[in-house]
């Protein structure tokens, strides 16, 4: 006689409610990007869902004909980058809640055409802050602490072509120092979302702008020995918390308006387009500034790159004009 199976089954009291499974699987979902995105995201979201209910269109699922009119009624007052940003939140919300947003529908993917031929779609970039311009910057800053800390942020965030995010989540624990420079440990930053790590090297140049030197300048004078790596410094020289990302770009425009440069032209992303600018006017190999960059896309780097290499065997110099 063939014997019955028996499947082992969990006791009602081992079986997890699915409810909140769900929820923490949604909440996971919801941390695949980076926290600037998301909450750049639901800024464009909440906008998109009051333009809706304004209008007494359907919010969740939206027609492609409503997101398209929305584009078109915001394509006077943001820019197209902005518009291409809440286009994709728009979708990342609607496949977040399980429903499909085409947007290559006609009724989308037509009128962010027509958008863009009519304002046009090059973003305004960031001055790059090449090595000269570094150079000018790190000369206004004096020994005291501010000073010792502003050079070393400034020439360590150009080596390592750091994001702002990444250079102020620097920990000491994050630094190993050798003969040749540093190693720089990435944790996480946005070109690593899922915290594989990224490592960094920065050459002992032994220069008077040598970022080696700069940064140990700055610890041995803050007495800093663990913890993050930049921090705020008060006007009565007392060394306070970690900065922030937006310290980073406040730095970079105060140094550059020390240094007779027009700050407006400025951002925290300069000192990493400025990397990128000076390594392919130098000659450098694309893979090797991509490198450095850690960008994971070729492209992505070219836009990052501020005509380093315009004049670098420039046929027009070279012809016997």
């Amino acid at each position: 006689m063939r014997q019955a199976v028996v499947t082992a089954v969990d006791p009602p009291s081992a079986i997890v409610p699915l409810d909140p499974v769900h929820a923490r699987a949604r909440g996971y979902a919801s941390r695949a990007t980076a926290a600037a995105t998301r909450k750049a995201y639901q800024g464009d979201w909440d906008c998109f869902a009051a333009w809706t209910t304004a209008h007494g269109l359907d919010l969740l699922p939206a027609q492609p004909e409503t997101d398209g009119a929305y584009l078109a009624a915001k394509a006077d007052s943001l820019r197209v980058s902005t518009l291409e940003r809440r286009l994709a939140a728009i979708a990342t919300a609607h496949r977040l809640a399980g429903h499909q947003l085409d947007t290559r529908h006609p009724a989308i993917r037509e009128v962010m055409r027509g958008i863009r031929r009519q304002h046009g779609s090059a973003q305004r970039q960031a001055a790059a802050a090449t090595v000269e311009v570094v150079r000018a910057m790190v000369a206004t800053c004096d020994d005291a602490l501010l000073g010792l800390r502003d050079r070393a942020l400034l020439l360590l965030g150009f080596a390592g072509a750091f994001r702002r995010s990444e250079l102020v989540a620097l920990q000491v624990a994050d630094l190993a120092e050798e003969e040749s420079g540093l190693r720089v440990t990435i944790r996480r930053s946005k070109g690593d979302q899922e915290g594989a790590g990224q490592l960094v090297g920065i050459a002992r140049t032994g220069s008077a702008t040598c970022p080696v030197a700069a940064l140990a300048a700055w610890r041995n004078a803050a007495a800093i020995a663990d913890g993050p790596l930049f921090r705020s410094v008060d006007r009565h020289g007392r060394i306070g918390d970690s900065l922030s990302d937006k310290a980073v770009a406040l730095i970079v425009k105060r140094c550059a308006a020390a240094a007779g440069l027009d700050p407006a032209g400025f951002s925290g992303h300069s000192l990493r387009a400025g990397l990128a600018t000076s390594a392919a006017a130098h000659g450098l190999e694309e893979r090797d500034i991509q490198r450095q960059t850690r960008h994971r896309s070729a492209t992505v780097l070219r836009r990052y790159i501020r005509d380093g290499g315009l004049f670098r065997a420039n046929v027009s110099g070279r012809v016997g004009l």
